[in-house]
């Protein structure tokens, strides 16, 4: 499955989005059926966000660009599912996020994303060197990282 050649399963069709900028290799998932669209975004569109990218080959620039050239592109009534919501939210659409979301909205520019990126501030998490070298292998994690897992425990908390 690539953009050029989407996933058809009967009269669902799924098209991978490559969106790098939250990690060099962030891909958000394209879901058309009987003329509605839902976009899978991960972390590079949250409601009323984006996620981070100042570890993981993140690139303020790069992942504006991904949600205005990718994202913002699709049909302004497309749902958006983000990966998750600090807020319990679940569902947005490409118009409330175009209108509302106080990192990428229409009046935002490249700019003002990238100071806006710059400025966060958020909390090293507290498992990212142990997630980011098993998502790099598809969750294999190598054998002292599960010792360390365990020791550090909990949910790590971010912003």
């Amino acid at each position: 499955m690539s953009e050029e050649e989407p996933l058809a399963v009967g009269e669902l069709t799924i098209r991978a989005l490559f969106t790098p900028g939250h990690t060099d290799k962030h891909h958000c998932y394209l879901i058309e059926q009987g003329g509605h669209t839902q976009v899978f975004t991960g972390d590079a569109l949250l409601i009323d966000g984006c996620g981070r990218t100042d570890f993981q080959s993140g690139v303020s620039a790069t992942l504006y660009k991904s949600v205005r050239e990718k994202l913002f592109a699709l049909p302004e009534d497309t749902l958006v599912y983000p990966a998750h919501d600090y807020s319990g939210r679940q569902v947005s659409t490409i118009l409330q996020e175009r209108t509302r979301n106080p990192r990428l909205n229409d009046g935002i520019s490249l700019s003002e994303f990238q100071r806006i990126m710059a400025e966060l501030d958020l909390p090293y998490p507290n498992k990212i060197d142990v997630a980011v070298p098993a998502n790099l292998k598809c969750g294999d994690c190598v054998e002292e990282a599960v010792g360390h897992m365990h020791e550090i425990g909990g949910k790590s908390p971010q912003g």
